[in-house]
């Protein structure tokens, strides 16, 4: 009997080595790359327009604005506008020793100031170098060298069930390492048509974003970008960028702040079971073509309203999601051979791919540094900016600050015209704000959303540069 009790005791002693032996151990990954990985703060000028400056954007049309207006009257002086500070906390991480920096676009989006923590407690100002907001990508530099950078790894080579990990800064908790496994690849999610998501079940949560996912080799294979949630935490659905998206896309604006995708000019949709059997197609797959815009790449070549696309440059469609990346991916001005399913018989198709047009998702080159006169940092409008607003000139405000923010010009607005003037270009904007001196009221008249209106603004400060 005690023969057979020791075997027991030995038989559970060996399963739970064995079992002990197959769970992960994280130790030599967080000990090895930690150090890679940074926090970063922003902080953003925030103007209230409402009268009561403790409950920012409580406007008079709000229920509760009679309520406060009784009970809880603005002090002297409070009334009108105010400015606040908004500040922000997400990761980033580095990928080269003289301190570029990979995070998310909406780490940083309209930060007036970044700084960057490392994990030794110093502290960097940060500049942006560019950000896509297509696919949540920034590029961020400090001024310091012989920094700890990251090892790139390939996201392709992942498997589903695979254990990963995330090292971040979750509700500002520095260097804050949680893992998981890979639940599915090539996610697609609503309004995101160029990253193939990973989806994984490491927690993460605000803070997180822009931090790095890391394989079991200590590789990083993607960004940790989005979550899925009902209450704003975490709750078990994850998604990071590829690292081979990011790293395309910061090579890109590290060399001249510009974003180039390749583009057909066509909306499609998904080809559902019904539509394949009306189509005569023996499955459900491509991309189903709904319009080809008049001009485009796609029109030039012949493509039509319901063909169905099959394989693009070689690669299969299989879902409709997929061919918005397989074009994006490809460098304008090839020319590729794409199938497409069209009356019942499969038709090849030799067409050249043209250039996405650029709606705003970078840091612009040519722009107006912000300073000037009234404070405004604008980007010229692209071709297809100015069809979709009908438009035939203005300038996009990428930022305002100073006396323009002041009169209530704020990002997203396009300057349409100064005191009744055209505005046709930055050049001709600044001629036309610097022939007024300084303490000159001057009306810009805005379009904002579907409408426009004028927004009167008193010049301060010495001419901008043309």
């Amino acid at each position: 009997m005690k023969r057979v009790i020791a075997f027991f005791a030995l038989f559970l002693s060996l399963t739970a080595f064995s079992h002990a032996r197959a769970l992960p151990d994280f130790t030599e990954l967080a000990e090895k790359h930690g150090a890679s990985v940074v926090n970063i703060s922003t902080t953003q000028t925030v103007r209230n327009e409402g009268i009561f400056p403790q409950i920012p954007h409580l406007q008079e049309d709000d229920p509760m604005y009679d309520f406060f207006r009784r009970f809880m009257p603005p002090g002297k002086g409070q009334k009108g506008p105010r400015e606040f500070q908004s500040r922000s906390l997400g990761s980033g991480f580095i990928i080269s020793a003289d301190g570029y920096i990979l995070t998310n676009a909406h780490v940083v989006d309209a930060a007036d100031e970044i700084t960057v923590r490392l994990t030794d407690k110093r502290e960097f100002p940060a500049k942006v170098i560019g950000s896509d907001r297509r696919t949540d990508v920034a590029l961020i530099k400090i001024e310091a060298a012989n920094l700890p950078k990251v090892t790139v790894g390939k996201p392709e080579q992942l498997k589903v069930g695979e254990w990963v990990a995330a090292i971040g800064s979750p509700f500002g908790f520095e260097n804050s390492i949680t893992a998981g496994i890979v639940s599915a690849k090539g996610r697609s999610l609503p309004q995101e048509n160029y990253v193939p998501f990973i989806q994984t079940d490491v927690a993460i949560n605000p803070g997180n974003s822009g931090g790095p996912l890391f394989n079991m080799a200590g590789e990083v294979v993607g960004i940790n970008s989005q979550i899925f949630s009902r209450t704003g935490g975490y709750m078990g659905l994850s998604f990071a960028i590829p690292i081979d998206v990011a790293m395309d896309i910061g090579d890109q604006l590290r060399a001249g702040g510009r974003i180039s995708r390749g583009w057909l000019g066509v909306m499609i949709q998904e080809v559902t079971k019904e539509l394949a059997e009306s189509f005569g197609l023996s499955k459900p797959m491509g991309a189903l073509i709904a319009n080809v815009e008049k001009g485009s790449p796609a029109d030039k070549a012949g493509l039509e309203a319901s063909d169905v696309v099959l394989k693009f440059d070689g690669k299969t469609v299989e879902t409709s999601s997929e061919l918005p990346r397989l074009v994006a991916a490809v460098k304008p001005g090839k020319r590729v051979s794409v199938q497409v399913w069209r009356k019942g018989a499969y038709k090849d198709i030799s067409l050249v791919v043209g250039e996405l047009p650029d709606r705003g998702g970078r840091v612009p080159a040519k722009s107006v540094k912000p300073g000037n006169k009234l404070g405004l940092t604008l980007n010229e409008l692209s071709e297809e900016q100015k069809r979709e607003l009908k438009i035939s000139s203005g300038l996009l405000v990428e930022d305002a600050e100073g006396a323009a923010a002041r009169a209530g010009v704020g990002r997203g607005d396009v300057i349409l015209s100064v005191n009744n003037q055209n505005v046709k270009n930055l050049e001709q904007f600044n001629e036309l704000v610097n022939q007024y001196g300084s303490g000159r009221v001057i009306a810009l008249r805005i379009m904002r959303g579907d409408r426009s209106l004028y927004i009167p603004v008193r010049i301060n400060g010495k001419p901008a540069p043309n």
